[in-house]
């Protein structure tokens, strides 16, 4: 998904630890949609359909904003010179992401969390752990592949491939929430 793509370009272009702000901003940012989703939220999203709609175009933004400045990267590893995505960043994407909604949703209604405070509770911190350790993987792995993309055109042909590709997710879910229901 887009979390991890960009947090795969932020370990190649900024190394682990920079990503991490990110990273952990994105845990932080669905565990706590996922608790308060347990606890009602979802209600909430129900009866005002409007929201996801606005929800769906904030996030379709964000990406395109992280694609174009994926794009734009002129490929070097000057650490200083590119915008690295913040911890803010990383809670909004969670939170303008209709399917963090969506996996939120059915996580809760599939072990039936909303039922139970404690068991609700119980599998936020659990989720907290596994999301920290599966986002923060993709950063290693970017740092990793500073390996294979010593020269500055490969990596400006890698962020551009990733700034592509979170655009396109941009216009998907975009078509998706909208003419996706529509037609289907």
């Amino acid at each position: 998904g887009p979390v991890n793509l960009i947090t795969l370009s932020t370990g190649l272009n900024h190394g682990v630890h920079n990503a991490l702000r990110f990273v952990a901003g994105a845990t932080i940012g669905f565990t706590l949609l996922l608790y308060l989703i347990g606890i009602g939220l979802s209600a909430v999203a129900e009866r005002f359909g409007w929201v996801l709609e606005a929800l769906t175009f904030l996030g379709a933004g964000l990406l395109v904003y992280f694609g174009y400045l994926l794009l734009t990267s002129v490929g070097d590893l000057d650490r200083g010179a590119h915008s690295k995505p913040t911890f803010w960043q990383g809670v909004a994407l969670q939170w303008l992401n209709p399917k963090a909604w969506g996996a939120c949703i059915a996580g809760v209604g599939l072990f039936e969390l909303d039922q139970s405070h404690s068991k609700l509770l119980f599998f936020v911190c659990l989720y907290c752990v596994i999301c920290f350790l599966g986002i923060g993987s993709w950063a290693v792995f970017g740092s990793q592949m500073e390996r294979f993309l010593r020269t500055p055109k490969r990596r400006r042909v890698f962020n551009r491939t990733l700034g592509v590709i979170l655009i396109f997710l941009a216009i998907s879910l975009l078509y998706q929430q909208f003419l996706g229901e529509r037609l289907g």
